[in-house]
């Protein structure tokens, strides 16, 4: 009785203390009901969502008036609810036409943004579009692009109204059942279609002068113009990239070899960027202000430094774009700067936490992408270790602590992010630790650096040294990534999890945080049992595209595609495997045979038939046969009165989107519910 009387005690005292630290658990409840949005197969009905509201408000007024025991649960499940009404609200508010149909036909629209896509073509969103016989009622507030020739006779910049011929689709759905969807992030993004347009660009009106949001688009291409004149090749478009955001001028080589070195991150401007640059400016003002007498006595210099770094992140913040990511990084450090200013640590798990909860009441939707996951893992596996290393660095020499330090921070950053990598790219890169610690020193010593103290300098024609500065070090980074991508096994593929390993991983890992005793036992074997679902789960063993582009059986040599061709899904499909394998490689495995129109192959007995080109109606009848699993792209009449196979013809696949056949025959569709995002309104 007295050991259960203790325990008992003790979970009340944990309780009241979790409830004083509420503001560390609230982002793990917020993501909770995030994520249950998300995770739902159709929209909530009114009911749900009302009592996601009424959940808000009892448990709010329970947290101020319940028992002291019971005040953390009710803040937990008020702050949970909150997160699903959020995400809503948020799905609601940005609800935009989206293309319904294929269209071909002249594209009208102001450019608000310029980017490269990874088939290395420059890449145009426009919006206030106007499209050929569709109403304005009808038509996608915004529209993506592809070039497939970069205009000679036009220098593309934000805010040019243009016109062009173009194909346009809606945004495609997942390559496969529980895979990344597109269509979630374009409704998100405001994107309404997206194609590619083969015929030159026309201008029709040239940007307008005096509107903000595009004086900060062309300010951003002039600057990364500029930059790019002065610095010849990739060297040049990376720099530009970190100074401002622009990444169209980086080749598909450059991304290959960043992907597979583990440096990717350091060209898409994140909280390392903007930290290293308002840390920079903070640290600069700092040494200035004590560099001028009794002036440092005189004022506050720590909390002066914090207000001019906010504003150079927040310029910073103008000429890079509001980008998801970009938006990101400066709210963690805006958060951070301003705790600098109230007399508060800079770097705790508060002001982290500050940081997360601002960004998922703002944009919901970030949860669900890799870089707010990766980001806040990094950041808390690094303040988690920081006070560690502190009480243990005093013993360590001091021209070893850098050294040992800038390995710890290495390691840390890539065991936090490491399994969330793999679980989004499925890829591991194995000397990750070696080129950050060869490269991010550089960066934040030189390339940062340099890129400020030349913004400063340019008005006044001396930009010319820090610029070479910031060009060398960009070499070296772009040297670094080319050698370690060279190594054998730079890269390690890895299959792609179930969808329950990475919400039961990180919920686990925050837990394991924020808790002690049992709870943080039961938290870390939540992480293990994500582990060994992970490495206990079975790829599809068939994999059927959305428009019957493309058919995959898993076969004793990996993936075997039905035919050559639809590049993008076939990549998907073999990443997902951990198959290192081209699509021209998968195709040549043997499994399929028959003439390129019809191919065929055995599974379990059972027949698969894939049926493309024109003469694909004419091979039905033969095709359709002993219960044969028949694959057609195009609409087949009457196609439910065919007895003789399973048919899935464009009709059937269009209400399911892409299939996936378990190794016991299990059927899994991709359009299992209705969504906003999938057409449901």
């Amino acid at each position: 009785m007295a050991s259960l009387r203790g325990l008992g005690a003790g979970l009340a005292a944990g309780l009241i203390q979790a409830r004083v630290d509420l503001v560390l658990w609230a982002p793990l409840a917020l993501a909770c009901g995030i994520g249950g949005y998300f995770a739902l197969r159709d929209e909530p009905p009114a009911i749900l969502v009302w009592g996601a509201v009424a959940a808000v408000i009892f448990g709010a007024v329970a947290l101020f008036r319940a028992p002291e025991t019971a005040r953390f649960a009710a803040g937990m499940v008020a702050l949970c609810a909150l997160g699903f009404v959020l995400a809503e609200l948020r799905a609601q508010s940005v609800a935009a036409p989206v293309l319904s149909f294929r269209y071909y036909g002249p594209v009208e629209g102001r450019i608000i943004g310029i980017d490269r896509s990874s088939r290395d073509r420059i890449r145009i969103t426009l919006d206030q579009v106007v499209l050929d016989d569709v109403a304005p009622a009808r038509t996608p507030q915004a529209v993506r692009i592809s070039l497939q020739d970069a205009p000679r006779h036009l220098l593309l910049e934000p805010g040019l109204r243009v016109m062009m011929t173009a194909n346009m689709q809606p945004p495609s759905g997942p390559t496969e059942p529980g895979a990344w969807d597109f269509r979630r992030m374009a409704w998100f993004a405001g994107l309404g279609a997206v194609g590619y347009a083969r015929t030159p660009v026309m201008l029709l009106e040239p940007a307008p002068q005096g509107d903000w949001a595009m004086a900060g688009h062309r300010a951003r291409m002039a600057i990364s113009r500029a930059m790019q004149a002065r610095m010849e090749g990739q060297a040049g478009a990376v720099a530009a990239a970190l100074m401002t955001g622009d990444r169209s001028g980086i080749s598909e080589a450059t991304n290959v070899a960043m992907r597979a070195s583990n440096l990717y991150h350091i060209v898409s401007i994140s909280g390392l960027h903007m930290g290293m640059l308002a840390g920079f400016v903070f640290a600069a003002i700092r040494i200035g202000i004590a560099a001028c007498g009794t002036l440092a006595l005189r004022v506050p210099a720590k909390k002066i430094a914090a207000v001019v770094a906010l504003l150079a992140a927040t310029v910073y913040l103008w000429i890079a774009g509001a980008e998801v990511a970009t938006a990101r990084a400066y709210i963690m450090t805006g958060v951070m700067l301003l705790a600098v200013l109230f007399d508060r640590r800079a770097l705790s798990l508060r002001t982290v936490a500050l940081a997360a909860i601002v960004l998922m009441v703002l944009r919901p939707e970030g949860l669900t992408e890799p870089g707010f996951q990766m980001s806040f893992a990094a950041t808390v596996a690094l303040i988690g270790v920081y006070g560690h290393w502190e009480n243990h660095a005093t013993g360590i020499p001091g021209w070893l602590r850098p050294v040992l330090g800038l390995l710890v921070t290495s390691l840390i950053a890539s065991a936090a992010t490491g399994p969330l990598a793999a679980a989004h790219f499925n890829r591991v890169s194995g000397y990750g630790v070696i080129a950050n610690m060869l490269t991010v020193p550089v960066m934040g010593t030189f390339i940062m650096s340099a890129g400020v103290i030349a913004a400063v300098l340019a008005p006044f024609g001396l930009s010319g040294l820090p610029l070479w500065v910031m060009e060398m070090g960009t070499r070296w980074m772009l040297f670094v990534a080319d050698r370690v991508a060279e190594l054998g096994g730079s890269v390690t593929m890895m299959p792609a999890p179930p969808a329950v390993v990475v919400p039961l991983m990180t919920a686990g890992a925050m837990v394991a945080l924020l808790s002690r005793g049992l709870l943080r036992g039961v938290a870390v074997c939540a992480c293990l049992a994500a582990g060994w679902i992970w490495l206990q789960s079975d790829r599809p063993a068939l994999l059927v595209g959305g428009e019957a582009e493309l058919v995959g059986l898993l076969g004793p040599e990996g993936r075997v595609m039905s035919k050559p061709g639809a590049g993008f899904l076939a990549t998907n499909w073999l990443e997902a495997d951990g198959d290192e394998a081209s699509p021209e490689d998968a195709a040549a495995r043997p499994g399929f045979e028959g003439p390129p129109g019809a191919r065929s192959a055995v599974w379990q007995g059972r027949r698969i038939v894939h049926l493309t080109g024109k003469a694909a109606p004419g091979l039905l009848d033969s095709a359709c046969q002993d219960g044969a699993l028949v694959v057609v792209a195009v609409r087949v009449a009457n196609a439910a009165a065919r007895s003789g196979c399973d048919l899935w013809d464009l009709a059937r696949l269009e209400a399911s989107g892409a299939l996936a056949f378990g190794a016991d025959g299990g059927l899994e569709i991709t359009e299992a519910g209705r969504r906003l995002w999938t057409g449901a309104r």
